[in-house]
């Protein structure tokens, strides 16, 4: 069960350790112990501030020992958790020591990724409290750059990104109010998705302004952030500022074809030639995947962005501390109570008044983009050594904020995506955001561009590939003839032959390879919601029945694409058919089924949606 050479990335993608599992090459306590010997003593330390112990990580993995890999969607997989979102039994610090708690219940998130079979390997460095994008304030030391320890890794969600980077985890919890899961992703050659407000829940997380706050995520690429979204954005009825996803619009260029997008008519890089030579050459690929860039005025945004610090939502951030900041003020770095403390002079005049000119900017903001399928920017406008960042702290961390701050005042969905490397070996990355709830259309847009450059994933030294793995699969079409490689695929629901969802496989080149059933071990429902109306298929051993399926193969290329666009419940995992062969396929979240019409009986989804 080893993984290679000692110095070498472990490949912790999601569908490769799921394959692993299935095959039985490997169990989750023995990827588990290789992931700590690699982290070693490092803790506390400037990425992590508590790894788990064996003892603390016993339930996690007896938990696994006795599921079934196909029964869970992340089975085994390792993540890393920002130190101000709660681990039951672990100790909350959001990097100050003397405000640190051990709460008795998980953020809702991170219940929900367990539950789902995923392992939490640890608790990662911070700016302290979430105050900054520069990953350099914290009292554990500040996070050195995965690339290059004398730059910045960014903040404030520094210890994710790294530990994302270096191959020590498949993906990591952060926070984003102002940038904290963007910039990071940049620094470090990661993706960042920033959801939309409320589409994932921020209970259990200390905040930093409640009204903004979002939980982010990094993933070395993006099948593998679908995959963690699809558990991670749920509904929580316990957090006063959750709001229900509003299913996305079928159609678009999203997946394929052409598309709008908007580029700022004036762009600040503080005066760094390589970040701004890497834009026009992301700008430049966009338009040769198909895309139209139109030109938008920035003015609004860069206004909004402003409201963040210089109006009175620094009143927030002192609000959520309040009487830890009031009995000990000390306790806090001396640049972040500079930061947060001059929220207590706050006027309620003053937020109101801020509140009506961000209304007028958002009025304005929503019309620039209309008729746009997204709007890019650069991320970050450059990144700065650490000495840099010691000697002008304050100013600095402002100006990489320059294309994060608006986004949640203005209520926009976002994701970093990494766009080449400077002449200094640094990464460089960009930002495609839209509107709230374009979640899963960014995320189809951004797969397109990272496929297409062939970059390496973080600092690991592996590579992209279209399938966001370095295996691929060869298919053969119905009359055996070796086909382009390409991947298998189950459906069971509206992809179906001649049902309405059926063009999404036919318009990106997949061909039907076989009819037929899944073996007599699952149930089917109706799930709520529609059009258009979808089964979700749930494995079940016990109880279970043969359903109608089919086998489609679909060209490499376009399977990217396509897996990104899978809506929850439903996602991607491996099916058993009826002659005991295994293949990939939609399947069902269990939750789901609550209020779902079982249709098992039927035998398929055909026979249900018969007049």
């Amino acid at each position: 069960m080893g993984f290679g050479m000692s110095g070498e990335a472990l490949n912790l993608s999601i569908s490769h350790l799921r394959e692993r599992y299935r095959a039985g090459a490997l169990d989750p306590a023995g990827l588990v112990a290789e992931i700590r010997a690699r982290i070693g003593g490092e803790v506390p330390g400037p990425v992590w501030i508590h790894v788990l112990s064996e003892g603390e990580l016993a339930p996690y993995l007896g938990r696994l020992a006795e599921s079934d890999p196909d029964a869970l969607p992340l089975y085994g997989i390792p993540f890393a958790i920002k130190d101000n979102i709660d681990l039951a039994g672990i100790p909350t610090t959001a990097a100050c020591p003397d405000f640190a708690f051990r709460p008795d219940r998980s953020a809702h998130v991170v219940e929900r990724l367990i539950a789902a079979g995923a392992i939490p390997i640890g608790k990662t460095n911070l700016d302290q409290f979430a105050t900054g994008l520069v990953g350099t304030r914290s009292p554990f030391g500040a996070t050195p750059n995965a690339f290059d320890p004398a730059y910045i890794s960014g903040g404030s969600s520094s210890g994710s990104a790294v530990a994302v980077a270096g191959g020590l985890v498949s993906f990591a919890l952060g926070t984003d109010t102002a940038g904290s899961g963007r910039v990071p992703a940049a620094f470090n050659n990661l993706i960042g998705i920033k959801p939309t407000r409320g589409l994932v829940s921020t209970s259990g997380v200390v905040p930093a302004c409640r009204t903004l706050d979002c939980v982010s995520v990094f993933t070395l690429d993006l099948l593998d952030a679908e995959a963690v979204m699809a558990v991670a954005a749920n509904f929580d009825p316990e957090d006063p500022f959750a709001r229900r996803a509003v299913p996305p619009a079928e159609g678009g260029g999203a997946g394929h074809g052409t598309f709008r997008f908007g580029v700022p008519d004036s762009l600040e890089f503080f005066g760094d030639r390589e970040s701004e030579r890497l834009f026009e050459s992301a700008v430049a690929l966009l338009r040769d995947l198909g895309g139209e860039p139109v030109r938008l005025d920035f003015a609004p945004f860069e206004e909004a962005a402003r409201l963040l610090y210089e109006g009175p939502w620094v009143a927030e951030r002192y609000a959520a501390i309040e009487p830890f900041i009031e009995r000990q003020p000390q306790s806090l770095l001396e640049v972040t109570r500079r930061i947060i403390a001059p929220g207590v002079e706050a006027r309620a005049v003053d937020a109101f008044k801020a509140q009506y000119r961000l209304a007028s900017l958002k009025r304005g903001t929503d019309a620039l983009m209309e008729g746009l399928d997204f709007v890019v920017t650069p991320t970050a406008p450059t990144i700065y050594r650490m000495a840099e960042v010691e000697s002008d702290p304050i100013v600095l961390n402002s100006r990489l904020g320059t294309y994060t701050n608006f986004m949640n005042l203005l209520d926009l969905a976002a994701v970093a995506v990494p766009a080449g490397f400077r002449a200094d070996g640094l990464p460089f990355g960009v930002t495609l955001f839209g509107p709230a709830f374009s979640d899963s259309a960014l995320v189809r847009y951004a797969e397109r561009l990272h496929r297409a450059q062939d970059l390496p994933l973080g600092a690991t030294g592996r590579q992209t590939s279209p399938l966001g793995t370095t295996t691929s699969v060869v298919a053969t079409d119905p009359t055996g003839a070796p086909d382009a490689p390409g991947l298998n695929l189950v459906v069971c629901g509206a992809h179906l032959s001649g049902l309405p969802l059926n063009h999404q496989l036919t318009d990106r080149g997949g061909h039907l390879v076989s009819k037929t059933r899944t073996a007599p071990r699952y149930r089917l429902y109706a799930l709520p919601g529609g059009p258009p109306h979808r089964p979700g298929l749930i494995r079940d051993p016990e109880g279970g029945a043969a359903i109608e399926v089919e086998v489609w193969h679909l060209p490499l290329e376009q399977v990217g694409g396509f897996l990104a666009g899978i809506p929850a419940p439903l996602g991607l995992g491996s099916l058993e058919l009826e002659d005991g062969t295994w293949e990939k396929g939609f399947i069902c979240e269990g939750y789901a089924t609550a209020g779902a019409k079982d249709i098992t009986d039927l035998g398929g989804w055909r026979a249900y949606r018969q007049p």
